[in-house]
């Protein structure tokens, strides 16, 4: 007699004692050899079904764990996207862009919710459309980010980290324009495949090799011009003769106790500078002194200098500790001066 199932399964174990009722089980003592089974043993048996369960769970638990493809599919059905209008026409153009795409969606090209998975996957290939599907991808981006959103909400309230962590990455793909498999230098402005795979060649695969790069040898790998080297740095440029607003958040681990020096016959607090300057002028361009708590916020600023390509440093100094100093790089780039007086921030 099979025993029936009264309630939920609990954990693994009420998952194999489950199994050993049905006739699943009773096959499996009659035909070992077709499920696999080295002999008939309660061992055998045991390891056989616990393996069963446990490839089973992880299926399931894959299953509700949606990674980009299925994360792109969500997006696509959400009603926001009801209204993608699908002109007349339009049937054959959206079959060749199927083609195209990395992941084919299943269902007709005439579905809104089809179209809009195809001009999402569109934007992350960058590849060319038409003026019309141009401006509907910029309709369906400008709704993406929110649902997005809304499923790092729903995965994280779950625990759910992986997918959780997959949707945060799709948001990233979306801003960005590209498949995370894509290389990330293919963010920067100006960056062509030929200058990505000189880059690579040189085993430069990010923004952070980019910047370590002494000057003389990024000019020679990336061959950009010093305009485009400059949106490279600085998208936003800063008019000459304006007020730069610099604000620096500091924090620290543990609260700063009186400072540890032996030998200094007083007590007194840990202070810092944090300075800006330009090495190449060998000039000081702003500075301000705190006493650093855990957390600190200052605002320095200064005048534009006049135009061209700047690349300023911004120093973190202590006032008591050898060999914590920090020293950052600000790259600056400054357009020709104009009749606005405001100030700008960076």
């Amino acid at each position: 007699m099979q025993k029936s199932l009264q309630g939920t399964i609990e954990n693994k174990q009420e998952a194999v004692d489950y199994v050993t009722w049905t006739f699943l089980y009773r096959r499996m003592t009659q035909n070992p050899n077709y499920y696999g089974l080295q002999g008939v043993s309660h061992r055998h048996l045991s390891d056989h079904l616990s393996d069963l369960v446990e490839n089973t769970l992880q299926d399931l638990e894959e299953s509700l764990k949606p990674k980009i493809r299925g994360l792109l599919e969500i997006i696509s059905n959400a009603a926001e996207y009801e209204s993608v209008p699908i002109r007349h026409g339009e049937e054959d153009v959206l079959r060749k862009l199927m083609q195209k795409v990395n992941h084919k969606p299943d269902g007709k090209v005439t579905d809104p919710h089809i179209k809009t998975n195809l001009l999402l996957q569109a934007h992350l290939s960058r590849l060319s459309l038409s003026a019309e599907l141009q401006q509907d991808t910029e309709l369906v981006l400008g709704k993406a980010l929110r649902l997005i959103q809304a499923c790092v909400d729903v995965l994280s309230s779950n625990g759910w980290l992986a997918p959780a962590l997959s949707a945060m990455t799709l948001a990233q793909m979306v801003t960005q324009a590209m498949w995370s498999k894509d290389s990330y230098l293919k963010q920067l402005p100006h960056f062509s495949s030929e200058t990505i795979s000189r880059c690579e060649v040189k085993d430069v695969t990010s923004v952070f090799d980019i910047l370590e790069l002494e000057d003389d040898d990024r000019n020679r790998l990336l061959q950009l011009s010093e305009n485009k080297m400059a949106d490279l740095w600085i998208p936003n440029s800063i008019s000459s003769g304006r007020t730069v607003n610099v604000e620096v958040v500091l924090e620290r681990e543990d609260e700063p106790g009186p400072v540890i020096a032996p030998l200094f016959p007083h007590k007194r607090e840990e202070g810092w500078w944090v300075i800006i300057g330009d090495p190449k002028a060998n000039s000081l361009i702003s500075i301000k002194r705190l006493t650093l708590q855990q957390k600190a916020k200052v605002k320095l600023d200064f005048v534009a200098p006049s135009e061209g390509a700047y690349e300023y440093r911004l120093y973190f100094m202590s006032d008591a500790y050898m060999g914590c100093d920090q020293e950052y790089k600000v790259p600056l780039r400054v357009r020709e001066a104009d009749s606005d007086s405001e100030s700008e921030s960076d």
